[in-house]
């Protein structure tokens, strides 16, 4: 299968490594799409800003970080183009003529955006100073990056969906103005639910302290694993247990397939303790973590490698978005003259 002619536009945020939950909700799936689609991997530094605006160090460190970790679990630079958003001017000139095209009003009724900025106020206060500028107008960026490289197709979850509305219905705003000019994007929707933490809180993430990540050493798998929730109403090494409840459980279906079926069966008749079962789990766990940490030290070793990577991709990248502006500049009236 071969889909070359379509574009995939697909975005992460550098604010921290990869975990287990990008890996199977995310990444794993975009190392495939890159086989039969023309794909494009924006690291969204810009919009990583939006919330550490007053941290560009961990912004810039991330970049590279997050860069390893994509290169690490599958994602081939000849096959994908990996760039960085703040390095493609043409995003911020779409951003300021889509901004044009987009009431406050309608931002605020982002389905999305209302959630994060709940969030947001929950943490901050009622009075709304925490909402910048930059975090409301989010999905207007968004539309930039998807629009810029002619995105046709793009990856998403379910909380994912009004963005891209948000997005489609820019495109169709501008294209009733200024003419035929920009594709209109569609999903590809994500098959995979959300991850959940190692406490069985429904999200894995940073900020939770509930992740695997990706590049987690097996001392750090150790500890983490060791301190994951069971079924609390296991009392005795020796008593049976629902497996339904237990996180160990729910990563052995990840990582340990070819036994799944004995760890839920010994599990609920009391053929298994805890202690064994989550000493299986580290052992499975770093199995199939150790090929990517393996890339990872390599690229770590050659930082120059990495450096080349995003040099490489984001001239290419740039190259697109350029023709594409040219395009919109034509339509807006606004290529005075050649430059």
């Amino acid at each position: 299968m071969n889909n070359k002619y379509e574009n995939i536009l697909t975005g992460i945020r550098p604010t921290g490594n990869l975990h287990l939950g990008h890996y199977f909700g995310a990444t794993s799936n975009w190392v495939k799409l890159q086989n039969e689609y023309t794909t494009f991997i924006e690291i969204a530094d810009v919009q990583a800003l939006t919330d550490n605006f007053d941290n560009p160090d961990k912004v810039r460190k991330n970049v590279y970080e997050l860069t390893i970790d994509l290169l690490s679990v599958g994602i081939d630079p000849k096959k994908s183009t990996i760039f960085i958003q703040s390095k493609i001017p043409e995003i911020a000139e779409l951003t300021v003529f889509y901004s044009n095209l987009v009431t406050i009003s309608r931002l605020y009724r982002n389905p999305t955006i209302k959630t994060e900025i709940k969030q947001k106020r929950e943490l901050f206060g009622n009075d709304g100073e925490s909402v910048t500028y930059g975090f409301l107008g989010y999905p207007v960026s968004q539309a930039a990056d998807i629009t810029a490289f002619n995105g046709t197709l793009i990856p998403v979850g379910d909380d994912q969906l009004p963005l891209l509305e948000q997005c489609r219905e820019i495109v169709r705003k501008f294209n009733s103005i200024y003419g035929d000019t920009l594709k209109e994007p569609k999903e590809l929707l994500s098959k995979s639910s959300r991850l959940k933490g190692l406490d069985g809180n429904e999200k894995m993430g940073k900020s939770l302290g509930n992740a695997i990540y990706l590049c987690d050493s097996e001392e750090i798998i150790n500890k983490k694993i060791t301190g994951a929730l069971t079924d609390t109403k296991k009392i005795g090494k020796n008593d049976p247990a629902d497996p339904n409840v237990c996180m160990v459980y729910y990563y052995h279906k990840l990582v340990n397939k070819d036994n799944v079926e004995t760890v839920c069966n010994e599990c609920k008749k009391g053929l298994r303790g805890c202690v064994a079962c989550k000493k299986e789990l580290i052992s499975a766990m770093n199995k199939f973590l150790e090929p990517i940490r393996e890339k990872r030290k390599y690229y770590e070793e050659h930082p120059e490698e990495v450096d080349s990577i995003l040099k490489e991709g984001t001239k290419k990248a740039r190259t697109q978005a350029i023709s594409v502006m040219q395009q919109v500049k034509k339509n807006m009236k606004i290529d005075y003259f050649d430059e």
